[in-house]
């Protein structure tokens, strides 16, 4: 027998269809000589691979990524015994993701010619349509149906398939059209062949089989275009261009209604497919939506739609498991969303927990439920309380099944075992993983001798129970000792409650004196003379003992404290030292400093007064040509000529840097360039050269710093304003590697909410964002993969500064059902190794900065603005009396121009106005 198998074995892997490129097979039989060397090496080098995967799922099976890359390679080899065998295991421990399964039913159908065969494809079909709803595998599931329609009761079988495809996956507002659709055609296609021969005159028979599936074909219409799914519109149409009769009038109220349903989920639509995985916000924004509206189809679909892609949130599972237990209430349904659960999140023990109680709620066998619990405690928990919460579930499960009215009885010896078992489960095999039990306080103990005691009447059972629990270290605490005494002031008698609080006495070291007070208490209530005594002498002498402790305990607390106050000051008194010392040679050298300054002051053959001194000596304003001229778009500007002349250290260090001027009435004319490199070599005549294509050239302006170094920007002046218009699509032109901005030239201090950008910040439908391409990638390469999906108008590679990618794309189609489709088709395909991910463009919104409202200045203290070394060591509210005598402030250059100051006033200047630490730093930025 075993011989026969291996022969069958072999027989069926013989059977992969050779040249097929997923099977492993080859498709070109030249070359074979020049590549055999190679082949046999990559054949070994696989089956090592397999070789080792299969013995680390020998070790631990619940690796996932472990079994997708040995079906993988698997399915390369085109090991057809060993792949089925593979994917069985993993089918068997987790749900298959949409793509393993089809890839899995495409192979079994390549294989399957005759009926028996066939049937286990049906088979699978079935357990794939269980893990998730996916539109996908129903329709894969139809269509493969239709091929045995001619076997006996095919075509009944075909229509159940599709009728359970429509419950499932029906509703669903994007893909549900496409199995309506098939259905119609599958009936269409039953109607053409119950037509009757041309010029024939068809018998009653007939007449009645073809007005039947003509009904057919109108029901499935009025039923779908009920439903609120996209292109409804060319549904409706199809069905009037169908229709030889007028469509009736509830099926148009039908119509509209969903039309106007489906145009409140548009906007959840949409967002869902903009978003970035794993889309939980844009899903739970659509549950929501869903509850309020309350229809249980729609609302179970949203949540599978959601699960299929988030399948590893537990609390995703959990919420809708919720809903399920608590509405719906189907055992089938509800018992399946929960294995389910517990097959993707096996870690979460609060799935399980709600398993076992919905088992436990739908009257599933006990054998099963026993069997599920087994599971749960080897699904690798990661935390040893998570073993306690498991155990409580299903002791209380089997407390539950006790008629305790009966002295004893199977059930009850069976909950008396369990009991038994996780109280040794928690001591050996959790403590031996996790180097504790997770049960330290001994619940499970303590509800066992609860149930002793109250349910069972067998108090010596719970006194030897609690016996066990105070020795594992509970004694000492006072609340465990209370609960074992009103244990016994329930079910037991005062000798052993006083026992039980003479021992607590003697124990606690917790709250010794709540303990005391109860004993007391007791025998102030039921005690003897003696009794009382013995109580009074025994806690009086434990409280003595407690408070000599306490008052020890102190004093070396104290002396600790003490002790560490001292180090303290030792250490303060240390840096105090250091910093006294540090403080003294920085006087001496300070001093030394001085007295150089003040020969030179002496002696020096030229003086030097800062220039924002002159400025603010001088009387009025400033005339215009005394201006300050810019050197750079947001840079620092000087003054042209000043009355002090700098040192001649200083001015023999700096070359003769030509001065920009800029007229701010030839601003229409002219356009801001920057970006660019700041090692361009002559950037006049090499601007003046590219920007000549735009129209005649007046001038280009570079700007420099003062030690004659281009600073990568500069203003092109043209002859008319419709070059100017034209020379801004230059902009992002690459330059010497770098993209040149190229913008309008405009005055921020008239429009300082100004910004240039050229693409649009807002939700494009025909356009897509694509992240994580590797830095390789050409704009023709993402081309080439982008076209298979639609006409590409444009493509846009995303860099910095520097021109460097960024690994980021924008893709425009030419309408958004190409765009939809390419994200459907292109999301989490690799490039180069890279994976990318595909959405609709929908930048997020930039937060603007808020702007102080200047009739608010007086009222509220302006931001703290600090200079370009951060803050200083002091912000003192100190102004220099030169900037006090300043009557007005010099005119600002920024982006190229400089306004012109108002004429100088004859009247005496008012008097300055305050200004705060901001103002005066805003001041000096300015200058």
């Amino acid at each position: 027998m075993a011989a026969a198998g291996a022969e069958a074995a072999a027989e069926e892997e013989k059977r992969l269809p050779e040249g097929d490129p997923e099977s492993g097979g080859d498709s070109d039989d030249e070359g074979d000589s020049d590549s055999s060397g190679d082949g046999e090496d990559e054949e070994k080098e696989n089956e090592a691979e397999i070789q080792r995967l299969e013995e680390q799922l020998s070790i631990n099976a619940f690796d996932y990524n472990c079994h997708l890359d040995l079906i993988k390679l698997l399915r390369q080899e085109g090991e057809l015994v060993k792949l089925r065998r593979a994917r069985q295991k993993m089918s068997e421990l987790f749900p298959l993701t949409e793509e393993i399964w089809l890839d899995w039913l495409k192979d079994e159908i390549k294989m399957a010619s005759e009926i028996s065969e066939r049937e286990k494809v049906y088979e699978l079909f079935e357990r794939a349509v269980k893990d998730y709803i996916c539109p996908e595998i129903w329709l894969e599931y139809a269509q493969y149906s239709i091929g045995g329609i001619g076997q006996e009761g095919g075509i009944e079988r075909v229509r159940s398939i599709f009728e359970r495809a429509l419950t499932a996956v029906g509703l669903h507002v994007t893909k549900g059209t496409a199995l309506w659709e098939a259905y119609r055609e599958f009936e269409n296609a039953i109607l053409e062949t119950a037509q009757p021969a041309p010029g024939s005159i068809p018998s009653p028979e007939q007449q009645q089989v073809l007005c039947s599936q003509l009904e057919k074909i109108h029901t499935l219409f009025r039923r779908q275009l009920g439903i609120p799914l996209l292109d409804m519109e060319a549904s409706y149409a199809e069905y009037e261009e169908w229709s030889e009769e007028p469509i009736p009038e509830t099926t148009v109220k039908n119509y509209k209604k969903a039309l106007q349903q489906l145009e409140k989920c548009k906007p959840y639509e949409e967002a869902l497919l903009g978003a970035e995985t794993p889309k939980l916000a844009e899903y739970q924004a659509y549950i929501d939506f869903e509850m309020k509206a309350g229809d249980p189809a729609r609302i179970q679909l949203i949540y599978e739609r959601a699960l299929a892609e988030n399948c590893l949130v537990p609390d995703l599972w959990a919420r809708y498991n919720q809903y399920l237990d608590r509405q719906l209430k189907v055992k089938e349904l509800v018992l399946s969303a929960h294995d389910r659960a517990v097959r993707n999140c096996p870690w979460t023990v609060g799935l399980w927990i709600r398993y076992l109680l919905a088992m436990e709620r739908h009257r599933v066998e006990h054998s099963i439920i026993s069997e599920m619990f087994e599971k749960a405690l080897n699904a690798g928990f990661i935390q040893a309380t998570d073993y306690v919460e498991i155990w409580q579930a299903y002791l209380d499960y089997l407390r539950r099944r006790v008629d305790f009215t009966q002295d004893s009885s199977k059930e009850l010896e069976e909950l008396r075992s369990a009991f038994a078992r996780a109280v040794e489960y928690l001591k050996q095999e959790v403590e031996e993983r996790f180097s504790e039990s997770g049960d330290p306080s001994c619940t499970i103990m303590q509800n066992w001798a609860r149930v002793e005691a109250r349910l069972c009447n067998n108090m010596q059972k719970a006194r030897e129970l609690w016996d066990n629990i105070m020795t594992k270290g509970n004694a000492k605490y006072a609340n465990m000792w209370l609960e074992y005494y009103n244990l016994e002031r329930a079910h037991g008698d005062t000798q052993h409650c006083r026992k039980a609080l003479h021992r607590a006495v003697q124990c606690t070291s917790d709250y010794p004196e709540h303990v005391c007070e109860v004993l007391l208490t007791l025998e102030r209530i039921e005690g003897t003379l003696e009794d009382w005594d013995a109580a009074v002498q025994k806690t009086e002498n434990r409280l003595a003992r407690v408070n000599e402790q306490r008052a020890k305990a102190a004093e070396k607390e104290a002396a600790l404290a003490k002790q560490e106050e001292e180090r303290a000051e030792q250490r303060k008194q240390a840096r105090a030292e250091k910093k006294a010392s540090k403080k003294a040679k920085k006087t001496r050298a300070g001093d030394k400093r001085k007295a150089d300054e003040d020969d030179e002051g002496e002696w020096g053959q030229e003086e030097e007064l800062p220039s924002k001194r002159h400025r603010a000596e001088g009387d009025g304003v400033l005339p215009e040509e005394d201006m300050e001229v810019e050197t750079g778009l947001f840079g620092r500007s000087e003054k042209p000529d000043g009355p002090a002349a700098p040192k001649e250290k200083a001015s023999t260090s700096r070359k003769d840097v030509p001065k920009v001027f800029h007229d701010s009435s030839k601003d229409k004319v002219t356009v801001f360039v920057s970006n660019l490199s700041y090692t361009m070599a002559e950037p006049e005549a090499k601007l003046r050269e590219l920007f000549g294509s735009c129209g005649e050239v007046v001038e280009v302006r570079a700007v420099f710093n003062n030690k004659g170094t281009f600073r990568g920007y500069c203003y092109v002046q043209f002859r008319e304003e419709e070059a100017a218009r034209q020379a801004l699509g230059l902009d992002r032109t690459a330059v010497e590697g770098r993209p040149m901005f190229v913008s309008p030239c405009v005055d921020k201090n008239k429009n300082p909410d100004f910004k240039v950008f050229r693409y649009s910040t807002t939700l494009e439908k025909h356009k897509l964002f694509i992240s994580g391409l590797p830095f390789s990638c050409t704009k023709e390469e993402l081309e080439e993969v982008c076209k298979a999906h639609g006409n590409v108008k444009d493509i846009r590679l995303v860099t910095n500064r520097a021109g460097k990618p960024k690994g980021l794309a924008y893709v425009e189609y030419e309408n958004e059902a190409q765009a939809s489709q390419a994200v459907l088709k292109m999301d989490g395909l690799t490039v180069k190794d890279h994976v990318i991910k595909v959405m609709i463009s929908n930048p997020p919104l930039r937060k603007l900065p808020e702007r102080p409202d200047p009739s608010k200045a007086s009222l509220a203290l302006p931001r703290q603005i600090y200079g370009a070394r951060g803050k200083g060591r002091t912000q003192l509210s100190m102004m220099p009396r030169a900037l006090q005598r300043q009557s007005n402030p010099v005119a600002k250059a920024e982006n190229g121009m400089v306004q012109n100051s108002p004429a100088a006033s004859s009247e005496p200047p008012a008097e300055p106005k305050k200004m705060s630490n901001a103002d005066f730093a805003k001041m000096l930025l300015k200058k």
